[in-house]
């Protein structure tokens, strides 16, 4: 039987982390992640504790370190680094924001490198073998509605990255948490309270930030892609209706270019990837204020894939 994560009690995994590290897979990334810190140990415990647990890994993507600079600097006023192959991509954060400096870095991995596939910044989900591919700008409310539409049991592949098929333009799922920050947090709280979110961290560049944990279906086919269904354009507007309205595949085009890390990048296979993506999608805009409301206007717009 395949150990979990969650297999092993917090103070084994801290040790672990203190030491060789853990080695984490999701989608198709694997990570070695190492630090000192106990709020990481109790955040990857709490988050990632469904994710089977690998003792160690011949070849890792992505090999991490949280941990202070300096000794100083652990007695006064603690800061960390984020360590990537030995080198600080980023300027040091308070101890208080380490679960979320972790999320934000594995981020940035993903963002800058493996540009094996055309990347979105967008949310992921899938009901009745299709793919819905949210890209939207921070303050959208992608990251809100993506976690209302998993709690009531869409499956997710990702809160921030769409990530592309060069061959198929299939899909390809990175299920992590779902991070809200501000008043998502309540609002979330309030739509379903069997949500688990992990460390609060306060006063940081995004405000006080959590992250929620994936569903266990979701975890479990973090290997298995989807081929695509819809593109919606998520828009929150305070006391706005909601609304979804097509949306010409032309200017989804752009639009989705705009939300893309690597489409320049890629050059012709990019355009290429990009034109057989939204070919595959029914395209829309989509405005909303009341969570209830959106979800129940996914829920009609799945059912036209069966």
């Amino acid at each position: 039987m395949t150990s979990r994560i969650s297999d092993f009690d917090i103070d084994h995994l801290h040790a672990l982390l203190k030491s060789s590290g853990l080695f984490l897979k999701t989608g198709p990334f694997t990570y070695r992640i190492r630090s000192s810190v106990r709020s990481v140990a109790e955040g990857l415990f709490l988050l990632y504790g469904q994710n089977r647990f690998f003792p160690e890994m011949e070849f890792v993507d992505f090999d991490i370190r949280l941990d202070s600079p300096n000794s100083l600097r652990r007695r006064f006023r603690p800061k960390l680094d984020f360590y990537f192959d030995h080198q600080t991509p980023f300027k040091p954060l308070p101890i208080s924001q380490a679960f979320a400096f972790l999320e934000w870095g594995m981020n940035w991995c993903v963002s800058v490198h493996m540009n094996q596939y055309l990347k979105l910044h967008a949310a992921v989900l899938e009901k009745n073998g299709r793919a819905l591919v949210m890209p939207a700008a921070p303050g959208s409310g992608k990251s809100t509605l993506c976690a209302a539409l998993m709690l009531r049991g869409w499956r997710l592949l990702s809160d921030e990255h769409a990530l592309v098929s060069l061959h198929d333009s299939h899909l390809i799922p990175v299920c992590r948490p779902i991070s809200l920050k501000n008043k998502s947090i309540k609002v979330i709280e309030q739509f379903d309270n069997k949500a688990l979110f992990g460390p609060l961290c306060k006063d940081t560049h995004k405000g006080t930030v959590t992250h929620m944990r994936p569903d266990a279906r979701s975890v479990e086919l973090d290997d298995t892609p989807v081929k695509p269904g819809w593109m919606v354009f998520p828009k929150y507007i305070v006391e706005g209706e909601t609304r979804l309205t097509e949306r010409i595949k032309e200017t989804a085009f752009l639009k989705a270019g705009e939300q893309s890390f690597n489409y320049s990048l890629l050059g012709a296979k990019g355009f290429e990837t990009m034109s057989k993506l939204i070919e595959a999608c029914d395209c829309y805009n989509f405005s909303y204020s009341n969570l209830d409301e959106a979800v129940e206007t996914f829920e009609k717009l799945s059912a036209t894939a069966v």
